[in-house]
């Protein structure tokens, strides 16, 4: 679980505009922060936990196509949120 406060500052910092909570870019956000910090560590203590690693598949797959919609309809927006995150293309 991603704590609350933490949540929210992700929230703030990824928005489109004033009440932004679900765009594209704050779903892959919060999505990439769970898949870094709450399942990842615990994959790497426990390797053999098979029902988080299907669990952390589907988010992964998940974020995946959240970030094939995007780049399919604003290739920029995509680009800039892929930098921003850090992550492969």
């Amino acid at each position: 679980m991603i704590a609350k406060d933490q949540k929210n500052q992700l929230v703030d910092a990824f928005k489109t505009h004033p009440s932004d909570t679900g765009s594209v870019e704050v779903q892959v956000a919060l999505l990439t922060e769970r898949i870094q910090q709450t399942i990842g560590e615990h994959l790497k203590s426990n390797a053999k936990d098979f029902s988080s690693r299907r669990g952390q598949i589907k988010l992964v797959s998940q974020r995946r196509r959240l970030l094939a919609y995007l780049k399919r309809h604003d290739v920029g927006r995509y680009e800039a949120l892929i930098a921003r995150l850090n992550l492969r293309k």
